[in-house]
């Protein structure tokens, strides 16, 4: 620590400012100290890429805790870290949402079946789930609202469909090139970047043909990327 006059100041190990003791963050169980600024910096970053926030120390994995950051973030970024810190407790291949757009709450499997058993019967059975926030029935298999006496195919084939608010979104996904993911239907749509892609629920695949990645390696033989997505004017 240095001392200018009365204000203790402090070396940020990021950006090697010089900076005054109370506007340095201490990363919990590790204790690594940086500057509010560049920790900002560096969990937006992680945020935005879906990531559960890390010490900015490199090689250190101690997770940032949400009440150590909520001086530092805006609430629209404490909701998002929120969310990925509930994302990453439940294993990718257990995690359901909630298909109202309204709604989108995340779900583990076990957790929606145990909810739903409590409202219906047969649930195990039929597939009918129940969100456990907003209570609106849908079917855990497609991942649509809930389409009673109808099969998942039944559905998707009738004017039900045809008119809803998911078949919209299905053309309109067609038109723009977007690709939903085979794990949880999530609409996914590339602004920038390389084709390989992960989705929220942690599936992993190719842009291009949907095939799935698997151990950061693609399936298929599509290009790797395209300069009019990596290149911006």
């Amino acid at each position: 620590m240095n001392s200018d006059s009365t204000i203790l100041k402090e070396t940020c190990a990021i950006c090697l400012e010089n900076v005054d003791v109370l506007k340095m963050f201490s990363v919990d169980y590790c204790f690594h100290r940086f500057c509010f600024s560049c920790v900002k910096k560096n969990v937006e970053v992680q945020l935005r890429q879906g990531i559960v926030p890390k010490c900015p120390f490199e090689g250190c994995r101690s997770d940032l805790e949400i009440d150590s950051c909520t001086k530092l973030l805006t609430p629209e970024l404490i909701e998002i870290m929120t969310q990925c810190i509930k994302e990453a407790r439940v294993p990718f291949t257990e995690r359901i949402y909630c298909p109202n757009s309204r709604c989108s709450t995340l779900m583990s499997k076990c957790e929606a079946l145990e909810f739903s058993e409590m409202k219906c019967k047969n649930a195990r059975e039929s597939g009918a789930r129940k969100c456990i926030k907003c209570c609106e029935s849908f079917c855990v298999n497609c991942k649509v609202p809930w389409h009673e006496n109808m099969s998942c195919y039944d559905y998707k084939s009738s004017h039900i469909y045809s008119c809803s608010k998911d078949a919209a979104l299905d053309s309109l996904a067609k038109k723009e090139g977007w690709r939903q993911c085979k794990k949880c239907s999530h609409m996914i749509e590339l602004a920038v970047g390389c084709f390989h892609m992960t989705c929220r629920c942690g599936y992993e695949f190719c842009y291009t043909c949907g095939m799935e990645w698997r151990e950061k390696k693609p399936t298929c033989t599509c290009p790797r990327w395209d300069e009019c997505y990596i290149i911006r004017n």
